[in-house]
């Protein structure tokens, strides 16, 4: 499994299992809001809405909370501006780490991640600083159990997937971001149920830390994480497996 798969199974486990579903659903309303608010609020022709829709719906939110958040960003309803800002940055280390974050206050977001990375031995970084190592992707990962390679291979690159690795217990998929409805729509389709897909920030190398390096960066990672104005967390941290078992309890 990447270092990106890993970090995902992790969040989602977390998420699953510490009453986190508020603030999940509390980042998926922004997303829309702002989604809605750059490229209009009919999905159809705004792929990052319709995205942030699918996201929405795979966590069970409630049609008129995505109506609402919609509304909000077209302006049919009132509503917080949120301004979109990407921090870079690095973790115990020198592992790579980017954060997505929308805020109505600009001056307390980056006061706050800012102060996350001094007290969790990283260092806020220049803009361009680890942004070159990241590409935009769509990510899908399917239990191995579910589908034999062959198979999710011809669904996948039919559907327009760009590649397809064997990741131990998992196969993961990867897509440019316009092709992963598609391909995500086909794999389904065929009665695959994904075990996590999203649209990310894809590493092209990773740098794997072990033991206490390891897991200052996991605290790093989830304390980043927690910040109210954080959308997303990305990086290019790999993990040994006893870190992961260890973290994903």
């Amino acid at each position: 499994m990447s270092g990106h798969s890993k970090w995902a199974t992790i969040k989602h486990k977390k998420g699953a299992t510490d009453a986190k579903r508020g603030k999940i659903f509390t980042r998926l309303i922004k997303e829309i809001t702002i989604a809605a608010k750059g490229g209009g609020g009919d999905p159809d022709g705004n792929p990052r809405l319709r995205t942030a829709i699918l996201a929405a719906k795979s966590e069970n939110m409630p049609a008129e909370n995505i109506k609402r958040a919609i509304q909000r960003g077209t302006g049919e309803l009132e509503g917080l501006s949120y301004e979109e800002i990407l921090y870079e940055g690095y973790g115990p280390g020198g592992v790579a780490i980017m954060v997505q974050v929308l805020t109505d206050n600009k001056n307390r977001a980056v006061s706050e991640i800012r102060h996350a990375f001094m007290k969790n031995n990283g260092n806020l970084g220049e803009s361009g600083s680890v942004s070159y190592l990241f590409s935009k992707k769509g990510l899908i990962v399917v239990d191995k159990s579910k589908v034999n390679e062959d198979k999710l291979t011809e669904i996948a690159l039919e559907a327009g997937a760009d590649d397809l690795s064997d990741e131990g217990d998992t196969w993961e998929v990867l897509t440019g971001p316009k092709e992963y409805d598609g391909v995500l729509e086909a794999i389904k389709t065929a009665g695959i149920a994904p075990e996590h897909s999203e649209v990310t920030m894809v590493a092209s190398t990773y740098q794997k830390l072990e033991g206490s390096q390891a897991n200052a960066m996991v605290r790093l990672l989830e304390v980043l994480e927690d910040l109210d104005d954080t959308q997303n967390v990305y990086t290019n941290f790999d993990m040994d497996e006893a870190t992961m078992a260890a973290q994903a309890t």
